[in-house]
């Protein structure tokens, strides 16, 4: 066969380029692409030889266009710049391998206008299915997603409303559980640091803190809120400025950081102004993000799985592309304290 692949600036090789040059009609080259058990192995060889002689490629928007959905998933990420959503992606990333389907990732980077400009591009492109940690899990436009038959589910938060699948840990649990162990440790005066409160993780951790502190008899005004602006190492600097400034008799001798970012800036900044850490402050984190293992001083952290959350997230959204009994789930998953050297026993 003497056909010459298509130069840079030619014209595209066609489906029709293909029939001529395997001496085929259409329809066989169609089922070569799509139905390929119905065409003779000595047939879609020859096509198959054709379309690698030509170069030719599939287009694949135009397939999609006709079937009214593409072989595409979304995640729209909270924050990109947080290892821990990048690590709920890549189980995500796994289940969809396994389905031969592709994952775009969309980050939001926390702005609800943001969020929603991506949702309405996703639906542009007709993906087959939605994964979406929401600045709001109950903003209107998650639903218009859903009554435009577009599979939705709600990853690392829970839908008081329902409606949707959802996975997520037990963040309730996960503020208990950080903030007994630093109760264990001998702490009475424990700072909680963490917001926007517009953000669902972050008042669920700041309520099961504030159940086991008042199931331990403790005084509320010793659990003291230091609210950030963002989940950020800078945010976690800043707050460990303002909790250095307060009156000595005030000052809480540990913190419970809402996320592990902010308790690692607020680790750097403790060091770098010369306090001891755990002795003068010990500090938990949440999340367990690989950095918190290897801090200057490892970082305590309550531990959520990751990339199981992406991979069960995902399976479910394959489950109501595909299943017409689908029944929606919310997932929860149990969180573990994982003790390192920043909440080490008092002297």
């Amino acid at each position: 066969m003497s056909q010459q692949r298509a130069r840079p600036g030619s014209r595209t090789p066609s489906v029709k380029d293909v029939a001529a040059a395997a001496d085929v009609s259409l329809g066989t080259v169609s089922n070569v692409l799509n139905r390929p058990e119905r065409v003779s192995p000595a047939t879609r060889e020859r096509v198959e030889r054709a379309m690698a002689d030509l170069g030719f490629v599939r287009n694949e928007s135009a397939r999609q266009l006709r079937a009214g959905t593409s072989r595409t998933l979304a995640y729209v990420m909270l924050d990109a710049t947080n290892p821990f959503f990048n690590d709920v992606a890549q189980g995500i990333e796994l289940a969809a391998e396994d389905a031969d389907l592709s994952l775009f990732i969309c980050n939001s980077n926390g702005r609800a206008g943001r969020e929603e400009a991506h949702l309405d591009r996703l639906l542009q492109q007709r993906v087959q299915g939605i994964l979406i940690t929401p600045v709001n899990a109950d903003a209107p436009h998650l639903d218009e997603i859903s009554r435009r038959g577009i599979p939705v589910v709600i990853v690392d938060r829970h839908r008081d409303s329902g409606g949707f699948c959802s996975v997520g840990v037990d963040d309730v649990l996960g503020g208990r559980i950080a903030v007994e162990h630093l109760i264990e440790q001998g702490h009475d005066r424990v700072a909680f640091v963490g917001g926007p409160d517009s953000i669902g993780q972050v008042r669920e951790r700041l309520e099961g803190a504030r159940q086991i502190w008042a199931e331990f008899d403790r005084n509320p005004d010793d659990l003291v809120w230091l609210p950030t602006e963002a989940l950020t190492v800078s945010e976690g600097r800043s707050a460990g400025e303002r909790l250095a400034g307060l009156a000595a008799r005030r000052r809480p001798t540990a913190a419970f950081c809402a996320n592990d970012l902010l308790a690692l800036g607020l680790l750097q900044q403790a060091v770098g102004a010369g306090a001891r850490v755990p002795e003068d402050l010990a500090i938990v984190g949440f999340d367990d993000i690989e950095f918190a293992a290897a801090a200057a001083v490892p970082l305590t952290s309550v531990r959520q799985p990751r990339q199981e959350l992406g991979r069960a997230a995902a399976k479910l959204l394959l489950d109501e592309a595909t299943n017409a009994q689908h029944r929606h789930e919310q997932a929860t998953f149990i969180p573990e304290l994982v003790a390192r050297a920043s909440t080490a026993n008092r002297s």
